[in-house]
């Protein structure tokens, strides 16, 4: 029995001598989870460099707001298109779907049903039936949910559940209720159409203002500097109207987001704030998946910066002023190399009316679409015509909160040649939405996956 216990001393010994990693009184280090980065789906590596930015060829417009300035950026990913009509939309039935389950986990909670109910009940939050729930789960619940202005904020959606969008196969009287009241009124309906109501598809996040906080120097908590936003998302799809008075585009507002003959197209009508959510969600989107298998987070997806939108743009040509280089818009076979105004109301020499779709023409080196026309981008910049005289010259950045001017790169289908050119700024205001700005994103750079494993 002695020799049993010592036995089992010992075990216990080289137990408690493993958790130590094996380090036998070395500094080894904290030993994390290997790291195995993956490149984002569409998009491509911009390499960390240094470059010229500014107007190194004549300013013809006499901006006088980009002179010649060597900064450097680091490495990051960019979308190799803008963002399209169809990965917009995924944000919108996102929130759609959010919305929707939403709202009928609240009506089965107030009705007191659960999934053993069936119909709506089969809707209601996760945390309906407790008893499935993880002690971390109920101690979450009853401290940190229903602190919000619902009530209900802290719950957990089932997303399990499809949900039914056919009005013959709404499940009961209470779904029909719910439904009901995410569609227009009836009223408002024409042609037999009805249509959910667009007002409704509010995005909620919360961001924290990292650059404010450190410029405290420690005054205040971290609470002051994190922000709560709430914005409607869907595209104003008036725009096409509005922007063009005496002008017949009807077509593009009444079809350009929803139809799918428009899919591959870059979305318009988003507001730098819009494109600023869909970069959150995106964020969110991935790591919540992220999550789900047990890998660690991404980088967040944003906004470039105006030197980031530059030097990618350049595609690694010297002093281009162009993304293919220059100085001709023209190829050698006479075709034109991007989608502009080439005249004087001409907008069809290029073979493009609006907008054309995203991968179309030929890339830069960066292997980048319509960094040049098409569709005018937004930056993470704020716009002031003397930015290049005080940013840094390393990762350089004119960002202002208190400026609602916000950079817009790369000129549009209704410019001239002179706002395709990779150096010439432009600007619009944050909460303006254009048929003629889209956007694209970018993720800081962390490494790649060895691929000789």
């Amino acid at each position: 029995m002695k020799k049993l216990l010592l036995l089992s001393m010992g075990f216990v010994f080289l137990l408690s001598s493993c958790g130590k990693s094996g380090a036998k009184g070395e500094l080894v280090g904290a030993q994390g989870k290997k790291w195995y980065p993956e490149k984002p789906y569409g998009m491509e590596l911009i390499p960390r460099g240094s470059f010229i930015m500014g107007k190194s060829e004549e300013d013809q417009a006499q901006a006088l707001n980009a002179p010649t300035k060597t900064v450097t950026v680091t490495s990051f990913y960019m979308d190799d298109t803008e963002i399209t009509n169809s990965e917009y939309r995924q944000f919108v039935d996102w929130v759609k779907d959010s919305i929707t389950r939403t709202k009928l986990a609240i009506l089965a909670d107030e009705l007191g049903l659960s999934p053993e109910d069936g119909g709506i009940g089969d809707f209601a939050f996760k945390d309906a039936d407790t008893t499935k729930m993880s002690e971390y789960d109920k101690y979450m619940l009853d401290n940190y949910s229903g602190g919000g202005p619902t009530g209900y904020e802290g719950r957990a959606l089932n997303r399990d559940e499809s949900l039914v969008w056919d009005t013959s196969e709404y499940p009961d009287e209470y779904y029909v209720e719910v439904m009901d009241k995410l569609y227009i009124p009836e009223a408002e309906a024409y042609n037999g159409q009805r249509t959910i109501d667009v007002t409704q598809l509010v995005y909620k996040y919360s961001w924290m203002d990292i650059e404010a906080a450190a410029r405290a120097k420690g005054k205040g908590s971290r609470k002051d500097f994190i922000k709560q936003v709430e914005l409607p998302i869907y595209p104003d799809t008036t725009v096409w109207i509005k922007d063009f008075e005496y002008s017949y585009n009807e077509p593009m507002h009444n079809d350009y987001f929803w139809h799918d003959a428009y899919s591959d197209y870059p979305v318009v009508g988003v507001t730098w704030d819009q494109a600023t959510a869909f970069c959150n969600w995106r964020t969110k989107f991935k790591n919540d998946d992220q999550k789900g298998r047990g890998k660690q987070f991404v980088n967040k997806f944003r906004l470039p910066t105006e030197a980031e939108w530059e030097y990618a743009a350049r595609g690694g040509i010297e002093g281009g002023m162009y993304p293919w280089g220059g100085p001709y818009v023209i190829s050698d076979t006479g075709c034109y190399m991007a989608n502009f105004k080439p005249q004087r109301g001409d907008y069809a020499a290029d073979a493009a009316l609006y907008t054309v779709e995203a991968k179309s023409f030929e890339p830069n080196e960066f292997n980048l679409y319509n960094m040049a026309g098409n569709v005018s981008e937004w930056t993470n910049s704020s716009f002031d015509p003397s930015t290049y005289d005080f940013v840094s010259t390393m990762n350089p950045n004119g960002g202002d909160s208190s400026n609602d001017r916000r950079v817009i790169r790369g000129g549009s289908w209704k410019d001239v040649a002179y706002f395709l050119q990779v150096s010439t700024r432009d600007y619009e205001y944050r909460d303006s939405a254009r048929s003629y700005i889209g956007f694209r994103t970018v993720q800081d750079y962390m490494g790649e996956e060895d691929s000789t494993n």
